[in-house]
């Protein structure tokens, strides 16, 4: 009866998982279906068998998941005092992220991890810093082998269960390969030498060590119940800590959903998940389909979508919540008719008692939020983003402090902004002197780079008065060299695309231009462009707003939940997102549980929106609406118009 008791609220799958608490079980969680509940009863009905909760290990992915799963559990146990637990039981199940649970295992065994016992732990800045180190020990100038790149890759590896050892085997088949193993061996030398780990080893030096049977051991004896959130975003080297520990115990609960797998480039491996019958015999499935966060409706148009899917298991979200409104479908003339109608729509809402914290809006690339930002600006709109805003962001910062300092050489600021973007080995003395005026004291190698740089400018200024400010945009990304040097980090292509944003934003001021003798200038559209992008990110702040709309990718929405949300830009090529190359099947199925994501946000009702046409890059293409709007049934959408949009039938069903 007690049991009836504690776990009433649970229904009846989420019952089974928590009652099933010997042996592997995988718990296939649906979006909205109570994942972090089934967790947090399975861990209170393990302790109220009589498991120590100190042999209770449960692993997340983020600090707040983690802070949030740790609540739960210690308010459930102090709700439950008629419990069987043993009087003096008073330790607590070990509740962390996979880089917690790293430091401690590192902090118990750093004899031999090879540490002494207060270890410094790198973060990336550091880590940067190191990278560059080795570079220069090696030979390298960090403006040719750029250390954020060597970095990422070096994270990569170490993420794959690779030691650079390991990696200097296959990697000096091949120049770079060489060269990233050379200035790698250098900087393991530098984390050892200063006592330090990076955040990436927390993970890597701990599978390490449970490679080791005595150390393996003493964790699978402390740990005989272990529970995995988000398994589906797991790596190779967290899922092999995870089986060190689990051992011969077989205890393991895995808490994941397939269709929620979007961060395959940061090494999440699929594979995990769909394997894990595979790697633990005689597991047991239990598949949470009930979902308590959406309408009926939603949770049709979420199924429909991802059943296309051959990469995952069969699930099928069902709700006991109303029908609810059908999805909302917009079909804009443009990227900024999309923006006029969504913030239309977000003023009805708001007119109608909905909190702007209850609405989000989404959209599949960064550069993607300018024009949306510029809309909720000029009505008035309180909004937050979710990363940064446009006109903070550094490349955008970047484009503009050349345009500036092109036309004002004496805007310090500027100069000191662009002086090293991207580096050019021109150091604090020698920007000093540039600005006192004493260029004639610098040795001749660094005169040389100086004349380079104001060279540089002078092509700039020169380009921008005779072509239209669209075009200087792309020709400053170009001519200093900061495409090429985004190129080598890992979010290159994503800033790269964000200064073509900034290249259509400046396609409005292509028209204002002077006649000196039948020459153009487009001198008077610069300075419009400059005057109104500075005003912007002066008033581009809202932060002491709590009640704004919420802008983010559909990345960042993962884990989120708003009453009303947005769908943006969803047109052929930019969602599902094309890759430079081709998109292969794995990449297909990945956009699609990405969209999948974002339905599932969605909580009463959905609105969904693409444009016709839409400036990407510098260049008005016509699109076609994305596949994913083509495979929802006619019977669940809604046509959605502004005033001036013609009511007619949209154009997704015309028939190409």
């Amino acid at each position: 009866m007690k049991e009836k008791n504690i776990f009433y609220e649970l229904n009846e799958a989420q019952r089974r998982a928590v009652e099933t608490t010997e042996g592997p079980l995988l718990v296939l969680a649906g979006a909205g279906a109570g994942k972090t509940k089934t967790i947090t009863y399975r861990i209170l009905n393990l302790i109220q068998k009589g498991v120590a909760p100190e042999n209770i290990l449960a692993v997340t992915f983020t600090n707040k998941a983690a802070k949030e799963m740790q609540e739960r559990i210690f308010s459930l146990l102090d709700q439950t005092p008629e419990m069987n637990r043993p009087i003096s039981q008073t330790g607590k199940p070990f509740v962390a992220t996979f880089h917690g649970l790293g430091a401690f295992i590192i902090k118990e065994n750093t004899t031999e991890a090879g540490l002494k016992k207060h270890f410094s732990i790198y973060n990336r800045e550091d880590s940067k810093r190191a990278i560059k180190e080795a570079l220069k020990q090696n030979g390298f100038s960090p403006k040719e082998f750029e250390p954020g790149r060597i970095l990422s890759i070096v994270s990569r590896e170490k993420g794959n269960f690779v030691t650079a050892e390991e990696y200097a085997i296959d990697a000096s088949q091949e120049y770079f390969g060489s060269i990233v193993s050379k200035v790698w061996e250098d900087y393991e030398l530098i984390l050892k030498k200063e006592n330090a780990l990076d955040f990436d080893d927390l993970i890597l030096v701990a599978g390490k060590l449970l490679q080791k049977p005595q150390i393996r051991k003493r964790y699978e004896e402390k740990w005989n119940y272990v529970l995995i959130d988000e398994y589906q975003d797991t790596n190779r080297v967290q899922y092999e800590i995870t089986a060190a520990i689990v051992g011969k115990n077989q205890n393991i609960c895995a808490v994941g959903d397939i269709d929620q797998n979007i961060y395959s480039w940061r090494g999440a491996s699929i594979r995990n998940i769909l394997h894990f019958e595979k790697d633990y015999k005689n597991a047991q499935l239990v598949v949470l389909e009930e979902n308590y966060r959406s309408t009926q409706t939603i949770l049709a148009v979420a199924n429909k979508i991802i059943e296309k899917n051959k990469f995952r298991k069969e699930k099928i979200l069902v709700t006991k919540n109303d029908i609810g409104e059908k999805v909302g479908l917009f079909e804009a003339l443009s990227e900024n008719h999309e923006a006029q109608f969504v913030v239309e729509k977000v003023k009805e809402l708001q007119k109608a008692g909905v909190k702007l914290s209850e609405i989000a809006v989404l959209y599949r690339a960064n550069f993607q939020s300018r024009v949306l930002e510029e809309e909720f600006l000029a009505k008035d709109v309180p909004y937050q983003v979710l990363g940064t805003r446009f006109f903070e962001r550094k490349e955008i910062k970047d484009v503009l402090a050349f345009l500036r300092f092109a036309f004002n050489p004496e805007s310090i600021s500027d100069l000191k902004r662009i002086i090293n973007v991207p580096p050019r080995g021109i150091g604090q003395t020698t920007l000093l002197k540039m600005v006192e005026g004493k260029e004639e004291t610098l040795p001749t190698k660094t005169k040389v780079k100086v004349a380079n740089f104001r060279e540089m400018l002078r092509k700039i200024k020169n380009f921008a008065l005779q072509n239209p400010p669209s075009k200087t945009v792309l020709f400053i990304a170009e001519e200093a060299g900061l495409n090429e040097n985004l190129e080598k980090s890992d979010e290159g292509q994503e800033r790269i695309e964000n200064i073509k944003e900034l290249s259509a934003l400046a396609s409005r001021y292509d028209e204002m231009f002077t006649f000196e003798d039948n020459i153009k200038s487009w001198e008077e559209g610069i300075e419009k462009l400059l005057e109104d992008t500075s005003l912007v990110s002066d008033q581009d702040s809202n932060k002491e707003e709590q009640d704004g709309v919420r802008l983010m990718t559909v990345h960042a929405s993962k884990g989120l939940e708003f009453s009303y949300v947005f769908i943006t830009g969803l047109e052929e090529g930019l969602f599902p997102h094309e890759k430079d190359g081709g998109t292969s099947e794995e990449d297909a199925e990945e956009e699609r549980r990405l969209f999948y994501v974002a339905v599932t946000r969605a909580k009463k009702k959905l609105f969904l929106s693409y444009a016709q046409t839409r400036s990407i890059f510098g260049n008005r293409t016509v699109n076609i609406p994305s596949e994913f709007i083509l495979e929802i049934p006619d019977e669940y959408l809604e046509g959605e118009f502004l005033d001036y949009t013609p009511k007619r039938k949209p154009l997704l069903h015309i028939e190409f």
